[in-house]
């Protein structure tokens, strides 16, 4: 076990994830595009190539986190950084909505494990007692990429063209698997348990599954302001709607920075709270004040109350579970992530459908307020009680 967390191994880790994120979030901003330009796609066609990625995804997890306990955490890891690199190769030669579908499936079963895969091996080689801040580094890379990588898939896009823009990204891919490869993992990590039976119990870790049904809950209104703050931003006319996710990443980027070790010092009752606060008081001031100094100061709000959030779960479910048993805790988390996320998009889209954006994002309050007391009246009891 490393005694510094920002050791060799950490830094590759991390770099790796960065690199990965910044090609998946230049993806997500530019295929849509070039799928309705370029191969004169539906709405429908665009909506269904987008979901097949979060659907492969979510399926992969619970057995990722299983291979991971079972047969160790490296080789898992590489193959999925190859299969998910590999990928790009596809989009170049692709010429139908259907090729792209099935790769974009693919895709998301590579991305699936690998995510899994990196902050399991982050955690097993960062200090027990710096995990809350060293979780919270290592997922400032993905706010990073998040925030990076549409800038850079646009400016390759509109400098040069697509194609140049598959290459560019299977570049950046490339770099990031084999930063992937170069990680030493320590011999005194978790052993891989080749005698572990493929069961309910093995595919989900039971002490993770009330801190991730916790984060479903958070994760749903993260999910549908996601997809819906652009366009309520022209509602309530803010010319430059991208200005939001930018403050909205600066938020995350402070929070991560800052908040890792007081809940090393203090645990996570204090500082989950105050962030759960602050993401309901955000919701509520995004949607009633219906004005751009409203809208930008929501997304500074937001920001830093919900870069928290998966950081603090991630690090209890870390600390509840065995060593051996972290593929499993962390497939259980991410799975909730990922349902969170879809589902809260569903659910703010029908309720926005059916009254407004402004009661959706009223309604995206009220689940951060009902996440804020399940984690007061049963999941910080619950951590505290197995972890004393």
């Amino acid at each position: 076990m490393y005694k510094s967390i920002w050791n060799r191994d950490f830094i590759l880790l991390t770099l790796s994830n960065f690199l990965l994120c910044i090609t998946y979030y230049a993806l997500i901003s530019t295929l849509p595009i070039y799928l309705s330009v370029n191969l004169h796609a539906d709405n429908s066609a665009i909506g269904i190539v987008l979901a097949v990625y979060t659907i492969a995804s979510v399926t992969v997890r619970p057995f990722s986190g299983f291979a991971l306990d079972k047969f160790g955490r490296k080789m898992i890891f590489i193959a999925a950084l190859l299969l998910y690199t590999v990928v790009f190769v596809g989009y170049i030669a692709a010429v139908s909505i259907t090729f792209i579908t099935l790769l974009r499936f693919t895709q998301g079963l590579g991305w699936g494990v690998s995510t899994i895969s990196g902050a399991t091996m982050a955690v097993d080689i960062m200090p027990a007692n710096k995990r809350g801040e060293g979780i919270g580094y290592y997922s400032l890379s993905t706010t990073l990429g998040m925030s990076i990588g549409p800038i850079i898939g646009l400016f390759f896009a509109r400098q040069w063209d697509y194609m140049i823009m598959f290459w560019g990204l299977l570049s950046i891919s490339f770099l990031g698997a084999l930063s992937g490869y170069l990680v030493k993992t320590p011999k005194n990590s978790a052993a891989k348990a080749a005698n572990l039976n493929l069961n309910i119990h093995n595919l989900f870790e039971p002490k993770a599954v009330s801190s991730s049904f916790n984060l479903l809950i958070v994760m749903m209104a993260y999910g549908g302001l996601l997809s819906f703050v652009a366009l309520y931003g022209r509602e309530v006319g803010v010319q430059n709607t991208s200005m939001f996710f930018l403050i909205f990443a600066i938020g995350i980027a402070i929070s991560r920075i800052t908040v890792g070790k007081v809940f090393d010092k203090h645990g996570p009752g204090r500082i989950l709270t105050v962030c759960l606060v602050l993401d309901i008081i955000g919701f509520v001031m995004l949607a009633l004040l219906k004005n751009p100094v409203g809208y930008f100061t929501s997304a500074m709000i937001i920001g830093f109350g919900n870069g928290v959030v998966f950081p603090v779960f991630q690090t209890m479910v870390n600390n509840l579970a065995e060593p051996s048993h972290r593929g499993a805790a962390n497939s259980t988390l991410y799975t909730a992530l990922d349902l969170g996320m879809g589902s809260g998009m569903i659910a703010i889209g029908f309720i926005s459908a059916h009254t407004s954006l402004s009661t959706a994002f009223l309604f995206c309050a009220i689940l951060c307020v009902a996440g804020l007391i399940l984690f007061r009246h049963y999941v910080l009891g619950y951590y505290m009680k197995k972890v004393s």
